[in-house]
């Protein structure tokens, strides 16, 4: 760590932090509120497990695969401190962007609520896209994105569920070599239902009249935040894992 300049050291830090909360066991109130969500997705047909997880795996691969047509090219040779400047400055937009729209969805009722949905996840998977950017990764990899698909599992998934996440992510570059040739592999059906599962509390009180307004307003701004503080994280632990310093990528 000494061969790190200041912000690096601070960001370092940070990124330490963050990984001990990624690894900590799932708390009592954790556990009671999975189990009490497994008894409810035990309850729902088969058919709509499947609906729901073909939808939600559409809808990504459409964002998923689209979305680096309009990205910016991958960032190269610039100092860790420049590019967090950056992100911050992204998940700034985004975050007020995915508020905005929650609160104009959330006013308009039942239906338009339900419509704040794929319309935040669009959002959430363009910054993350953003993101890597900055950090000099390029997305024409699909192991790139297959790593910003565990980013968005780490942020949105139970406490259980993102010790495993967190473990794979773990040595990525490493673990790059040994993965398929093919992204068919990822288990979206576990995805959707943790995203889901997530998520639940805070947008279901989204779909209720006078109060839709407020909740999406705060609900997606909070979501998009956690997200970008957990892609931040992500990246730094393989950037200042290697030992990349001021020169950069």
């Amino acid at each position: 760590m000494n061969h790190y300049n200041h912000y690096e050291k601070i960001a370092f830090s940070e990124m330490q932090r963050w990984q001990f909360n990624m690894q900590r066991s799932p708390g009592i109130l954790n556990r009671l509120s999975k189990k009490t969500q497994d008894k409810i997705n035990a309850l729902i047909p088969e058919k709509v497990h499947k609906g729901i997880t073909a939808v939600i795996k559409q809808m990504i691969h459409a964002v998923l695969f689209g979305a680096k047509y309009t990205t910016a090219k991958p960032l190269e040779n610039a100092a860790l401190i420049l590019r967090e400047q950056m992100v911050k400055e992204k998940i700034k937009f985004y975050r007020s962007a995915a508020a905005v729209e929650g609160g104009v969805t959330g006013a308009g009722g039942f239906l338009m609520g339900l419509a704040d949905f794929p319309l935040l996840l669009a959002l959430k998977l363009k910054l993350l896209y953003e993101i890597a950017s900055v950090y000099g990764y390029s997305l024409d990899d699909y192991r790139e994105r297959v790593y910003l698909l565990h980013i968005f599992e780490l942020a949105f998934s139970s406490a259980g569920h993102r010790n495993t996440v967190y473990k794979k992510m773990e040595h990525w570059d490493l673990k790059m070599e040994a993965m398929p040739a093919d992204v068919a592999a990822f288990d979206w059906r576990r995805f959707q239902q943790e995203y889901r599962d997530y998520i639940d509390l805070a947008k279901m009180a989204q779909l209720l009249p006078v109060i839709g307004a407020p909740v999406g307003f705060i609900a997606n701004y909070s979501l998009v935040k956690k997200l970008g503080i957990t892609a931040m994280n992500a990246y730094r632990m393989r950037i200042l894992s290697a030992g990349i310093g001021e020169a950069g990528l």
